[in-house]
Formats: C-alpha cells, sequence, structure tokens
C-alpha cells in the first residue's frame, strides 16, 4: 500500500500518521493567518492556494534551519573567532554562542589547551629519517645527524589564524632554523654529549623569538632531542676516533697518576738528603768542637806535666789498640821460665770477638757505637801527634 493512500492511516490502527492530512491542516492554518476565508475543504487538492501554502511552509522551515545552523558552542578550552564576510568580528569566550548564519558570518574554533608537536629530521619514527633536515654542519666542520621534536600550544587564535598561511609549517622551519644555528656555533663533542640540554635550551629560546617575530600566537613547550649522533657512513670512523680519544685520556690519567706517586716521593727523598746533609754537618762541626776544646784541655795539662801526660795517652792508646787484637804479649824480662797462656780465655776472647765482628759488619751502624770509635781514633791520632812532638 502506498503512503498517498488516504486510508492507509485509517487501516493500520496505530501506525504512523499521515503525513499529506498533516501538511493539509498546517496550509491551512497559515492561510487563516495571511487572510484566507475558505477552509480546505472548500478548495481543490492541487489548487493555487494550497500550492502556496505549501511552498511558504517550506520557507519558513528553511529559514528556521538557517538561523538555528548560526548556534555553536565553545568549550572551556576553546576560543571561536566570528568572521563576517571573512573579516574578523570578535573571539568569543566557552559556553553556547549564536552568530549570523553561512554565508554572512562563520566561526573558526580553536583549541588553546591542546598540545601540538612537529617532528624535525624523521617522521612518526626516528628510523623514518628526513636527511635533508637532519645533518646539520657543526663549528668544528663535522656533520651529524640530529632528530628531534618540537611541543607546542597556542595563546593567540587570531594570529594563529590570519598572520600566517600555514603555521604548523612555519613552527618546523623555525625550529630547524634555530637548531642549524645554535649547532653550527657548537663543537660535534659539546653537541653529542655534554652540552646536548644547553643546544636544546639555546634552540627553544631562539625558536620562540623567532615565532614571536612572526606574530604567530604560538608557544613553545619543549624541544626534546630524539637523537644524536655521526651519520651512518662515518659511524665506524667515529667510534675509532672516540676510542682513541679515551685511549688518550686514559694513558693520561695513568701518567698523571703516576707523576702523583714518583713526584711526592722525590720530594720526600730530597728533603730526607738535606735533612741529613744537614744533621752531617751539624755533627762534623759538634765533634771538631768537642775535638778542638778536648785538645784545649789536653793542652793545659799537657803543659803542667808533659812527661805523666804523654805516659797516660800512650798507655790509653795501647789500651785501645791490644783490646782488639788476638796476639799475647810475653814479657821475658821476668826471667821465669815457666809461661802461663790462658788458652781457654784467649780462644773465648777470639770466638766473642769474631762474632761481634760479624755483627758490627751486617747490623747498622749504631750512633753510640760511632761515637766511641770516633773517640778511639781521636786518642790515636793525639798519641801520634804527641810522639811527633817527642821526636822533634
Amino acid at each position: 500500500m502506498g503512503l498517498n493512500d488516504p486510508q492507509w492511516g485509517n487501516k493500520n490502527a496505530g501506525g504512523p500518521p499521515d503525513l499529506e492530512e498533516l501538511l493539509r491542516k498546517l496550509n491551512a492554518k497559515v492561510a487563516a493567518m495571511m487572510g484566507g476565508n475558505k477552509t480546505p475543504n472548500e478548495n481543490k487538492a492541487g489548487g493555487p492556494q494550497n500550492v502556496g501554502g505549501g511552498i511558504g511552509l517550506i520557507a519558513l522551515i528553511v529559514v528556521l534551519i538557517w538561523v538555528a545552523s548560526g548556534f555553536y558552542i565553545v568549550d572551556a578550552s576553546q576560543r571561536g573567532v566570528v568572521l563576517r564576510f571573512g573579516k574578523q568580528v570578535e573571539v568569543t569566550d566557552a559556553g553556547p554562542r549564536w552568530h549570523l548564519p553561512f554565508p554572512i558570518e562563520t566561526v573558526e574554533v580553536v583549541n588553546l589547551s591542546q598540545v601540538r608537536t612537529v617532528e624535525v629530521g624523521y617522521r612518526e619514527n626516528v628510523k623514518n629519517k628526513m636527511l635533508k633536515e637532519s645533518l646539520m654542519l657543526t663549528e668544528d666542520e663535522n656533520i651529524i645527524d640530529i632528530q628531534f621534536a618540537v611541543q607546542y600550544f597556542l595563546k593567540d587564535p587570531s594570529e594563529y589564524l590570519f598572520n600566517n598561511r600555514m603555521p604548523d609549517e612555519n613552527v618546523r622551519q623555525a625550529a630547524e632554523t634555530a637548531i642549524r644555528e645554535v649547532v653550527g656555533k657548537s663543537r660535534m663533542d659539546f653537541v653529542l654529549y655534554e652540552g646536548r640540554e644547553q643546544v636544546a635550551a639555546s634552540a627553544t629560546k631562539l625558536m620562540q623569538d623567532i615565532l614571536d617575530r612572526y606574530k604567530s600566537g604560538i608557544v613553545i613547550s619543549k624541544l626534546t632531542m630524539q637523537n644524536a649522533q655521526p651519520p651512518e657512513q662515518v659511524q665506524a670512523a667515529f667510534d675509532d676516533a672516540v676510542k682513541a680519544g679515551q685511549d688518550r685520556e686514559r694513558q693520561k690519567n695513568e701518567g698523571q697518576a703516576y707523576a702523583n706517586d714518583v713526584v711526592p716521593r722525590a720530594r720526600g727523598a730530597a728533603a730526607r738528603l738535606m735533612q741529613e746533609a744537614e744533621g752531617y754537618k751539624q755533627s762534623v762541626i759538634a765533634n771538631a768542637e768537642g775535638d778542638a776544646s778536648r785538645f784545649k784541655q789536653i793542652l793545659v795539662e799537657y803543659e803542667k806535666a808533659p812527661g805523666v801526660t804523654r805516659e797516660r795517652m800512650y798507655l790509653d792508646m795501647q789500651q785501645q789498640i791490644m783490646s782488639n787484637v788476638s796476639k799475647v804479649m810475653v814479657d821475658q824480662k821476668s826471667g821465669s821460665s815457666l809461661l802461663y797462656l790462658p788458652l781457654d780465655k784467649l780462644i773465648e776472647s777470639t770466638r766473642a770477638g769474631g762474632a761481634a765482628a760479624g755483627e758490627v759488619v751486617s747490623a747498622p751502624s749504631v750512633p753510640g757505637t760511632q761515637g766511641a770509635d770516633n773517640t778511639a781514633a781521636q786518642r790515636a791520632r793525639d798519641s801520634l801527634l804527641s810522639r811527633d812532638r817527642e821526636a822533634r
């Protein structure tokens, strides 16, 4: 059964209403408001009055739809830019809004809180490199491969929409310009290793200055270095150069450690030798002064009793000399034919003397013993001097 059948609604109780009947009633009401006297039953179904009423109703509906198309909603994170024949009229805040419908006015809704991202040197993945963007020349004339991402958001929707033709592409070009300038003023090792954060900070500041000069309405949030390395073609040579540099630093550190060990030792040895020399100097001076003082004292006694003094000095020297000799002196003038030699005592003294001599040779010199030897030697020299004087 067709929809044009007037009995469709009656035969299907509870079904959809007859649309043609509803339109006729609506047209009648519209005609009555416009001054018509005849009822819809008096007019023929296809009369001119019925057709005109339908066109008016359709026009009214179209006008209502056209007016309703001017309503729009702006979220809290968005701003609406209203354009009247392409010229900016106002910027609307969050909430339900209305503007004159198209084609008189249009609206551009811009999200200000959305974080946008552009990639320089790669697209979507660092392996998908864009060598035209990523290869850069450093101050020391080395080429490095850099990929980084720039995050930004909008601060002024009007500037973002109207001051630049392609604002997102401008961000990419400004980022590439800024990073090339910063890298061109830095050395390769600084960019690759210790200076990556400084390079990113300097490039961010320079990029923001460029965008502000363009009045782009964009604020740079962050620049992230994804990758920075030498080109793949020279990666092996660069690794060798890095290893050579590390070996050089290691050898320098080892040499410095050796110098730090040897130099203090040498300085300590030099200080010790100087102190020993100074001690020897003081010892020689003290011994010389003591010998001079003792000689003066002996001279005083010698002037008082020359014979006795010479005899005492001679006996002292003999005692010192004979105490270290294992020979036995025999006095034959005594007239005794029986000689008593204490062989056991002599053997013991000989062994004791040999052991003492061995200990003296093997052991380091003791200051007290060295002083006694010096005293004995001095006494021997004094006795020889006295003998020379007597012979004269």
